[in-house]
């Protein structure tokens, strides 16, 4: 990038910076001043157009639409998704505790609202059993049907339906509005990132306990058992006994029609233009018989009722809800997005094209927002529907309009037809589509022998959804996949490295036999970062890496007497060179004029300062490294506390290597530099760091002396000794080493 010089202090690249906060496809360049940025207050024609065609994905794709090679294919699709959508809507419904007409009405708004917003040309979203029985569980919860009994004759109770079913469809609509709020809103803030925080094993585990859920919430329809509305933990295994027989033979005769559907539609493939539509042949047989038997009547078969024909009016939500039922909204919306763009993401991959994470999250938000004064409930997206509109040819989001207008003709003239069909083929469909997240169970085989950590996300989040219920459920998974990640990285792997030889590549010398340690070096590397909870588990393994065997029995022992007699010897010492005068004036001045001499350094010269107190003088093992390097590639950040439990680690020369900048800045910050720990034992990689000691230990302890005065080695930091001339005579010459 081109530079420029401006005021008052510096040089600032030129960048690309947005037009405007809300613009942020749009760019320009823009010279950088300090304290100064000059953006546009109003975005330009441009820069309004990206935004829109951002917003509304459809605008980009359809003018491009190839009709030719895609339409046939879209129209046999959306038909064919459109067949499925009816049976499921009237099912998914039922598991949500609403009228059945709910369920159309959630199959065609939010999935005809999905075309202008959406960016997956293969997710066919609508009504989800996942999301249904989350619902499902809160209506019961908050409204059940204990709440609206009746007396009949004065001793009878009965509970009136209509009066409950329209105060569930109120509650459920401002569920949906408020998921859609939220949703909207998240993908407004660029947040689509929160659905990393629900891991595969998560979403699977938690998928396959909502199934569990889902079986169990429709026995009563399949057994014709009287099952209690109960909420909250345990519920799931609170039932009461009911009458079974003829609804048990009903959804038996349903499982018997609809198992075949897949090897059939697998075997003839080639030869049919769209999958046998199982499901619709089944509702409408089992519909005939049901009239044409009068079952309701004669055996007290529960039956689907009436159907209103035509779209009603939107009605706004009611609000006093909201308190109530935000903590499940907001879970709702986390859920039924992970679902869809997992999914959307599958097929995007596949067929060569991206989809917009956040875009995903505005266009489901948008979906439910205004499904919900449409009386809809809450959507994602459906495996099984979206695998047969890929399958049968479809290529865009106009599969989704074909699918919605099929349910749009139901809704208008044929929904009243399904007034007698039997709830306990709607179970029985609801149960079969479960067949896909049963098998999710081959994921504990696939997880013990790959990642246990997996399998133990999985586990929990499985227990955890069956008794805690869906909504705690959903919590304690999360969190305990969050506490994963924190146990992980207070215990990570930590390693001695070593060096390939004439490389300058190195690695763990516990894993690589060709790696060899660099003589009196120790190369420590954690695979995690540094942080307060894992900082003094890093300090405590880099004592145990490095440290040496123990001394022998008794040796301290001996060793703090050896200090102290050495103590007094060089107090006395100090106070005898106070008294005597130098002894070398004479020397120094027969030699001042001559040249330097570059002398070895000597131990124990005579009338010299007895040496400090050492491990060797001592008689303790001496360490067999004089200097430590860090390896900082894989951290990340380090905080306050790490901070200080680094600055302690100056047994030996410690250097640091491979340190990223942000981590550096905030050792900076952190007031982590002194004028003992400078920036010069920061070295960009380990070789580097490893050259540079190596080049130190190579020179000489060796200086100039200028009349044999006492001097050190300021490149090394070690002392050297006085020494005479007439202890080097004869060696007047230049002496060099290497």
């Amino acid at each position: 990038p081109h530079q420029t010089q401006c005021r008052p202090g510096g040089w600032f690249p030129q960048a690309q910076t947005p037009v405007s906060p809300l613009c942020p496809s749009a760019w320009r360049d823009t010279w950088l001043h300090p304290g100064s940025c000059s953006l546009p207050a109003r975005c330009s024609a441009s820069t309004a157009k990206s935004l829109l065609f951002q917003f509304l994905p459809f605008l980009h794709w359809l003018p491009r639409y190839p009709v030719k090679d895609w339409l046939l294919g879209d129209i046999a699709s959306g038909f064919s998704v459109g067949i499925m959508h009816l049976p499921q809507g009237l099912a998914y419904a039922l598991l949500a505790g609403l009228p059945p007409v709910t369920g159309l009405y959630s199959s065609f708004y939010p999935v005809f609202l999905y075309f202008f917003f959406g960016t997956s040309r293969h997710n066919s979203v609508g009504p989800f059993a996942v999301i249904s029985v989350m619902i499902g569980s809160l209506t019961d919860s908050l409204l059940p049907s204990e709440n609206f009994l009746e007396s009949v004759n004065g001793s009878n109770t009965t509970v009136n339906e209509a009066q409950r079913d329209a105060a569930r469809v109120e509650l459920v609509a401002t569920i949906t509005v408020l998921t859609g709020i939220f949703q909207v809103a998240l993908g407004l803030l660029q947040f689509g990132f929160v659905v990393t925080y629900l891991s595969d094993p998560l979403v699977r585990g938690y998928t396959t306990a909502a199934s569990v859920h889902v079986l169990v919430s429709q026995l009563k329809n399949v057994f014709g058992v009287s099952l209690g509305e109960y909420s909250g933990p345990l519920s799931m295994f609170m039932v009461s006994g009911g009458s079974l027989l003829p609804r048990t033979l009903w959804a038996l005769t349903c499982g018997a029609h609809r198992g075949p559907q897949k090897p059939l539609n697998h075997k003839f493939a080639a030869k049919l233009p769209m999958p046998i539509p199982i499901e619709l042949i089944t509702i409408i047989i089992s519909t005939g018989i049901s009239y044409g038997v009068n079952l309701k009547a004669k055996f007290g078969i529960s039956v689907v009722g009436n159907i209103p024909s035509g779209l009603k009016p939107p009605v706004v939500p009611n609000v006093s809800y909201f308190g109530q039922v935000v903590g499940n909204a907001f879970a709702i919306a986390v859920v039924g997005y992970a679902i869809c763009i997992s999914l959307g993401k599958i097929f995007a991959l596949k067929h060569g094209y991206k989809v917009d994470s956040n875009q995903e999250l505005i266009a489901l938000g948008l979906s439910n927002f205004l499904g919900g004064f449409f009386q809809c409930f809450a959507i994602s997206c459906s495996m099984s529907r979206s695998l047969v509109q890929e399958s049968t040819g479809g290529n865009s989001q106009v599969a989704g309009v074909i699918s919605s207008l099929v349910i749009l003709v139901t809704i208008l003239k044929i929904g009243e037809l399904f007034r007698d069909l039997p709830k306990a083929i709607l179970a029985a469909i609801i149960i079969v589509n479960l067949k896909g997240m049963f098998k999710q169970f081959d994921d504990l085989r696939m997880l013990w022998k790959s990642n246990r950590v997996d399998l133990m996300v999985w586990i929990v989040t499985f227990v955890a959804t069956l008794l805690l219920n869906l909504d705690i459920g959903l919590g304690a998974s999360v969190a305990f996949g969050l506490l994963t990640v924190i146990f992980r990285t207070q215990l990570p792997h930590y390693s001695i490295l070593g060096r390939i030889s004439d490389t300058d590549v190195y690695r763990d010398v516990a894993e690589y036999q060709m790696v060899t340690e660099v003589p009196g070096v120790k190369i420590f590397r954690s695979s995690s970062t540094l942080y307060f909870a894992n900082v003094e588990l890093y300090a405590e393994a880099l004592k145990k890496k490095v440290e040496e065997p123990p001394a022998p029995r008794g040796a301290p022992h001996k060793a703090l007497k050896k200090l102290k007699k050495q103590q007094k010897k060089v107090e006395k010492e100090k106070a005898k060179r106070k008294k005597v005068s130098p002894s070398f004036s004479q020397d120094m001045e027969d030699g001042h004029n001559g040249p330097g001499v570059a002398v070895i350094e000597l131990s124990g010269a005579e009338g010299g300062t007895p040496p400090e107190p050492t491990l060797h003088t001592l008689g303790l093992p001496q360490p067999g490294f004089h200097a430590i390097i860090l390896d900082f590639s894989p951290v990340s950040f380090v905080d306050t506390v790490s901070i200080k439990i680094l600055k302690n680690v100056r047994e030996v020369d410690v250097f640091i290597a491979g340190c990223p900048v942000p981590v550096l800045a905030q050792l900076e910050r952190g007031n982590f530099f002194s004028s003992t720990i400078t920036k010069h034992c920061f070295f960009p990689s380990v070789h580097d760091a490893v050259v540079h000691i190596s080049g130190e230990r190579r020179r000489a302890t060796v200086t100039t002396l200028d009349n044999g005065l006492r001097v050190a080695s300021e490149e090394s930091n070690q002392p050297t000794c006085t020494v005479s001339l007439r202890q080097v005579k004869g060696l007047l010459e230049t002496v060099s080493l290497a």
